[in-house]
C-alpha cells in the first residue's frame, strides 16, 4: 500500500535565462538521491576483497581534457590551507553531500575536485533513475517551467512550490519533491524530500525512492547511507515546522538579496498562484509565516522504497528508526571536514570493496597509502591579498 491518494497540483521548474549566469548551487535544492549510482559492478555480499585498499594504482594523475594530467590538491594540514567550503566556493551543502561522505568521504572530495568524470555507464544509470523519479512526480502534478535570470528568482520558485505544497499536505494529501533547508552545526543544508503523505493511522510518513539497476536489494553499507540521508531530511523538516529555522539564517548563509525585485516571469507566476509579492523577501516572509501557522507535525515514519529500474518492481522497503543523537554525531563529524578542522578520510580496510565502483581508484592517495592519506599532492594555500 502506498498510502492515501495524492492530490492534484503543479510544481514549478526553472529555466535559466541569458541575462545572468545562475549556477546549479544558486538554484538550490538540486539534491541527488538515487542509490543505483554505486552499484554498477556486481558485488557479492560478504566476498569483497579488502586487499584493494593497499594495492597501488597505475597512476597518481588523472587525465583531463586533451589527455593532459590534472593536479589534485593536498589535504595535509597547514596554517594557511583553505577550508573545503572556501576552496569549492560553497555557501551551503546538499544533504546528499553528507550522505555521500557516509559511503566514502574521499570519493566525494575527488568528485568535487574533478567534476565531470562520470563514466557513460554510470551516466546512463543516473539518467534512468532520474526518469523514474520524474514519472513518479508526473503522476501527481504537472510541471510548469518559469524563466529565471538571477539566483533570487531560482529560490523564489522553490518558495512558491513550498507555499503550494503546504495546503495539500494540510488536507492530508500527498506531496512530492518538497524542499527542505536549515542550519545544522553552523552549516546551511538544503535537500529535497521525495514524498510526504499521511498513513491510514494519521501518521506523517516520508518515503524515499531508490532505483536499482539490478533486481537486488543493496548491500548493508548502501542501506546505511540511505538511512542517514532520510534521517537528515527528517531532522531538517522537523526543525522547519517547529520554528527552529529563521529567515536571518537563510539570508546569512545563502547571501541572497531579499530586497531585489523578482523577474517578470516569476512575478506573473506568483500572481497566477494567488500571491501578491514583489521581492524574494516577500516570499520568504510568506513561507516562514505559512510554516508557523500550518501546524504541520514532525515526521513520524521514515521509509525507503527500492525499485528495479527496468521492470518498476518494488524490490523491498526499509523502515528507518530515527536516532537523533546518532544523526547529530555523524553530522558533526562530516561538517568538521567542510570547516577545515580535519582531513578527508577514505574507507576502512573492511569496506575496501567499495573501491571497485569508484571512478578515482587509480589516483586515490588513501588506497595507495593503505588507509593513510598520502602527501604527494600539491598544497593549496590562500592567495596573498
Amino acid at each position: 500500500m502506498r498510502g492515501p491518494p495524492c492530490l492534484s497540483q503543479s510544481r514549478v521548474m526553472t529555466e535559466t535565462g541569458e541575462e545572468e549566469n545562475v549556477s546549479a548551487e544558486a538554484s538550490g535544492f538540486s539534491d541527488m538521491s538515487d542509490s543505483e549510482f554505486l552499484e554498477i559492478l556486481d558485488l557479492e555480499d560478504g566476498k569483497e576483497s579488502s586487499a584493494l585498499l593497499s594495492k597501488p594504482g597505475p597512476s597518481s594523475e588523472l587525465s583531463g581534457k586533451d589527455d593532459k594530467p590534472m593536479c589534485l590538491p593536498n589535504w595535509k594540514r597547514g596554517l594557511d590551507v583553505l577550508s573545503p567550503m572556501e576552496r569549492f566556493h560553497l555557501k551551503y551543502l546538499n544533504v546528499t553531500d553528507l550522505s555521500t561522505q557516509n559511503w566514502c568521504e574521499l570519493q566525494m572530495v575527488y568528485g568535487k575536485e574533478l567534476p565531470g568524470f562520470l563514466t557513460p555507464e554510470k551516466a546512463d544509470v543516473l539518467d534512468t533513475g532520474a526518469s523514474i523519479h520524474l514519472a513518479r512526480e508526473l503522476e501527481l502534478h504537472d510541471l510548469v517551467t518559469v524563466p529565471i535570470t538571477a539566483k533570487e528568482d531560482a529560490w523564489a520558485i522553490k518558495f512558491l512550490n513550498i507555499l503550494t505544497m503546504i495546503p495539500s499536505l494540510q488536507s492530508e494529501g500527498c506531496i512530492r519533491e518538497f524542499p527542505v533547508f536549515g542550519e545544522v552545526e553552523g552549516v546551511f543544508l538544503v535537500g529535497v524530500i521525495d514524498e510526504l503523505h499521511y498513513t491510514t493511522k494519521g501518521e506523517l510518513e516520508l518515503t524515499e525512492l531508490k532505483t536499482r539497476k539490478r533486481p537486488l536489494l543493496p548491500l548493508d553499507a548502501q542501506k546505511k547511507k540511505d538511512c542517514f540521508q532520510v534521517s537528515l531530511y527528517k531532522y531538517i523538516f522537523d526543525a522547519m515546522v517547529q520554528g527552529k529555522v529563521t529567515p536571518s539564517s537563510l539570508i546569512h548563509h545563502t547571501k541572497l538579496c531579499p530586497d531585489k525585485p523578482l523577474g517578470p516571469p516569476v512575478l506573473r507566476h506568483a500572481q497566477q498562484e494567488g500571491f501578491s509579492v514583489k521581492s524574494l523577501g516577500d516570499l520568504i516572509e510568506l513561507v516562514f509565516l505559512s510554516l508557523t501557522l500550518s501546524d504541520l507535525p514532525v515526521i513520524d515514519i521514515l521509509k525507503i522504497e527500492y525499485i528495479h529500474q527496468e521492470t518498476a518492481t518494488v524490490l523491498g522497503t526499509e523502515i528507518v528508526a530515527f536516532e537523533e543523537k546518532a544523526v547529530r554525531d555523524k553530522v558533526q563529524h562530516y561538517i568538521a571536514y567542510w570547516m577545515g578542522h580535519r582531513e578527508p578520510q577514505g574507507v576502512d580496510v573492511e569496506e575496501a570493496w567499495k573501491c571497485r565502483t569508484c571512478n578515482f581508484t587509480d589516483i586515490c592517495e588513501w588506497k595507495k597509502g593503505g588507509g593513510v592519506l598520502g602527501s604527494t599532492l600539491e598544497l593549496q594555500t590562500k592567495k596573498a591579498k
